[in-house]
């Protein structure tokens, strides 16, 4: 607990040896367990399989009914988690449960629970695995664990609240972790894992200082050793940068997360849309989905399909990623993700034309985010309702609403938003008629759109950058009141726009 990990490693196998010599190999499997999983946290996987191994084969030549037959079930539950057999990891997380009871051992009743937790929401059951993920953290506050399975339930369960977008929980148990790890000044192993979790509840509630200072002192406080998390933390920090508009940071994070071994997804394909290349963002999201698979989908992953589907003009699949989402929601009582889900369904609605139907559920969205105190995700609404408002010509409230936005980017630093809301609230002055506020450019575009040219061909006829030509069809949008291409090439020859 005091960072001192090599000198740990010693005298866990020192324990080891002596109870093997000693005649007791179910406490020498034990020890071999602890020493394995020590280093599979300090990211050394050989050594780590090698011990753990060991461990498993004292339990498996003896038939040994003891503490040791469930702890050895728990790196090969996450191993079937991590793998997608959600169903085989449940099973595995029961038994070591079961072991854990009989034989009173406290650290491995609350592995056996949490792996049960994790499995019920990769099955597609979240709120049943928060249930159980809230029976164990009694156990936790109740001082009931010892530090290291104390450390590791904190974590995995905030973890979990934070996958569901559930911020309530995650926010009471990262204050609850954070106030375990001050008062334990000397200890080293999970104060970087809060730093991220803390990170991302200052990024949600728009205090992106702090949220940016939080992560760069997770990433440093994991670096050495390289700790498990550290991807995590490399990740939050590129999400931070891609908010803020430094696109090149973002990248050279996300991929340092990679190395480290986390996913940077969606984070990386939401950064190749801001930087013109729907294709690509549109394949990585793809592969994430596919890959992911199963009930228990991320619901970050399913909500950035939305909004890249969208962008890049694929429909039938954004309005298939905000089915999912809403599928989603509909079994977790998390007040965000509903609103995610609501909002997701609103901008599918939106794309579709219904702009009635899209403000409805927009304005459900834009409620709950003023509710919990969210800007950002308040003035992402706040385009989409923008949005809706000149397809039903309501010019003055379309204003209204990307001010609002436009206020909220420019006060967190969001200048990749701030630069798209600005410029669609060019040419939106009340009354004026879409021939005098359409550039010469934008009617170039909505003549080839009404060609029937997809954006990338447009792009090879004017020369310029699929990105370009996305931003000057949703103004055309905007400015024409219309939210498709066949609205706007009927718009545009019934009133001689081209």
């Amino acid at each position: 607990m005091l960072g001192a990990d090599d000198e740990c490693a010693k005298h866990w196998e020192a324990a080891h040896r002596v109870a093997y010599a000693a005649g007791d190999p179910g406490e020498a499997a034990r020890y071999a367990f602890w020493l394995g999983f020590g280093l599979l946290m300090r990211g050394q996987a050989a050594p780590a399989n090698g011990w753990l191994s060991r461990a498993e084969g004292l339990v498996a030549e003896r038939a040994l009914d003891c503490p040791a037959s469930g702890y050895v079930l728990i790196p090969r539950c996450l191993v079937k988690i991590d793998g997608g057999d959600a169903a085989g990891a449940l099973a595995m997380a029961v038994r070591a449960t079961e072991i854990g009871e009989r034989f009173g051992d406290a650290d491995l009743r609350a592995f056996g629970a949490l792996g049960q937790g994790q499995a019920l929401i990769a099955v597609g059951q979240p709120d049943t695995g928060i249930a159980r993920l809230d029976n164990i953290m009694v156990s936790v506050t109740a001082n009931e664990l010892g530090p290291i399975a104390t450390g590791i339930v904190y974590c995995g369960v905030i973890l979990a609240c934070m996958d569901l977008f559930d911020l309530r929980r995650a926010s009471e148990w990262t204050n609850a972790l954070a106030g375990w790890c001050d008062s334990r000044p000397g200890m080293v192993p999970f104060r970087g894992q809060c730093l991220v979790h803390r990170s991302q509840l200052e990024q949600a509630k728009g205090d992106w200082p702090a949220a940016m200072a939080s992560a760069q002192r997770a990433s440093r406080s994991l670096a050495n050793p390289p700790h498990p998390a550290m991807g995590l933390a490399l990740y939050q920090e590129g999400e931070m940068h891609r908010l803020l508009g430094d696109s090149e940071r973002a990248e050279t994070l996300y991929r340092q997360a990679g190395r480290h071994g986390y996913d940077p997804m969606p984070g990386l394909a939401l950064l190749a849309l801001a930087r013109g290349d729907g294709a690509s963002a549109a394949a990585m999201i793809r592969r994430a989905l596919d890959e992911c698979g199963g009930p228990g989908l991320r619901p970050s992953l399913l909500s950035s399909a939305v909004e890249i589907y969208r962008a890049a003009g694929d429909f039938a699949a954004a309005s298939a990623a905000a089915d999912k989402l809403a599928a989603v929601a509909a079994r977790s009582s998390s007040v965000v993700l509903h609103a995610v889900a609501i909002q997701a369904r609103g901008s599918v609605l939106l794309a579709a034309g219904d702009a009635p139907a899209a403000l409805a559920e927009l304005r459900v969205a834009a409620q709950t985010w003023q509710e919990l105190q969210m800007p950002y995700d308040a003035a992402k609404a706040a385009v989409l309702r923008g949005l809706a408002c000149t397809v039903l010509g309501d010019q003055a409230s379309a204003e209204i609403e990307f001010d609002s936005a436009r206020d909220t980017f420019s006060r967190l630093g969001a200048t990749t938003d701030l630069a798209h809301v600005s410029s669609l609230a060019v040419g939106l002055a009340r009354g004026r008629h879409p021939a005098t506020t359409l550039s010469v450019r934008e009617r170039e575009v909505l003549t080839h759109l009404a060609a029937g040219r997809s954006n990338r061909e447009i792009a090879e006829k004017l020369v310029l950058s699929p990105h370009t030509v996305a931003r000057h069809v949703e103004h055309i949008y905007a400015k024409l009141g219309v939210s498709n291409r066949t609205a706007a090439t009927a718009y545009a020859y019934e009133h001689h726009l081209i």
